[in-house]
């Protein structure tokens, strides 16, 4: 059985027990009662005295943690009968009720459920609002069921804030399944950059190429139409400068990313707030002929790093649009 390709971080857990016995057709999401890193979740589930794993675990910052193999019942729900069938998710949230989770939290946990059905062979994801009724039902070859912590033991997890949402999750999942999501429309994005003693002129998403060949970028002016975008850079031979989220070539402050004449070697970029578009970004070293690959957001996989750029070199051409 596989594991989701969603992960970013893996640090499997002693607590478990071994290949499970029931076919999964249930997930499970619970509330951590904390803002957690992928990191700290997965150093918590090592403590054998705990008694406590998680299949999966999504950080605060919208990572996802490998905690036990998919294909292994955890040790999550205070119910052997659950864990057995269920994919159980640790997810970060507030520590007072109604543990609210963050849009980065929520919108990697939709996208993982969407994932573990689809590996699974689920069209279906299911919320029934009454215990006894759930957990008699006897779900389709095609669907899964989503099922609570509170049900099996005195807890209040998931938390109020995803329990009344839990309807939303469902259907969410299962419009995605289906096709049957309407597509939002894409945001304008436009964005410049410093090199050479000047801002070159703006460009908007894919039209062109920000920058020039050979003229290493200092600084970069980014906005959307629509959402949240926030960005900064790292300094050749320095450190990452603080996050900005404004546009505007006179503002040192908050206006763009970077010290002009300062050059750069890394970037990222993070937006949210429309539909499920991400920053979709890559940069060009100076000397190369080819970009770099794409980097979605601040997401770290096999393929990603968590920025555009290398650390030492410098950059010359930059191109950003939503995905």
């Amino acid at each position: 059985m596989s594991n989701s390709k969603l992960v970013s971080y893996t640090k499997l857990s002693p607590n478990h027990s071994g290949a499970r016995t029931h076919s999964i057709d249930r997930i499970t999401p619970h509330c951590v009662v904390g803002q957690c890193s992928v990191e700290t979740l997965g150093n918590i589930f090592m403590d054998t005295n705990r008694e406590a794993s998680c299949n999966y675990g999504i950080g605060t910052d919208g990572r996802v943690l490998l905690c036990v193999d998919e294909g292994n019942r955890s040790w999550c729900s205070s119910s052997n009968s659950n864990d057995q069938r269920a994919v159980t998710i640790e997810c970060a949230s507030e520590l007072k009720h109604p543990y609210a989770f963050n849009d980065k939290v929520y919108n990697k946990l939709v996208e993982l459920c969407v994932d573990i059905c689809k590996r699974n062979g689920k069209k279906k994801l299911l919320w029934i609002n009454d215990k006894n009724k759930a957990l008699n039902y006897s779900t389709k070859s095609d669907e899964m069921l989503l099922t609570v912590h509170r049900w099996f033991d005195n807890k209040a997890c998931p938390g109020d804030w995803l329990y009344n949402r839990l309807g939303n999750l469902a259907k969410s999942v299962t419009d995605k399944l289906s096709g049957k999501v309407n597509k939002v429309e894409k945001p304008t994005l436009t964005y410049r950059v410093f090199a050479d003693h000047k801002w070159y002129s703006e460009v908007k998403g894919l039209s062109n190429i920000a920058g020039r060949k050979k003229q290493a970028i200092s600084a970069i002016a980014l906005k959307v139409s629509r959402g949240k975008i926030r960005y900064r850079v790292h300094l050749l031979n320095g450190d990452w400068l603080p996050w900005v989220d404004g546009y505007d070539t006179k503002d040192d402050i908050n206006g763009y990313a970077g010290i002009k004449g300062k050059v750069i070697d890394g970037l990222q970029v993070e937006f949210e707030g429309v539909g499920d578009y991400k920053a979709t970004y890559r940069v060009r070293m100076q000397g190369e002929k080819r970009f770099l690959g794409w980097q979605y957001n601040g997401e770290k996989d096999t393929k990603q790093d968590g920025y555009a750029g290398i650390i030492g070199g410098k950059i010359d051409g930059l191109q950003i649009t939503l995905t």
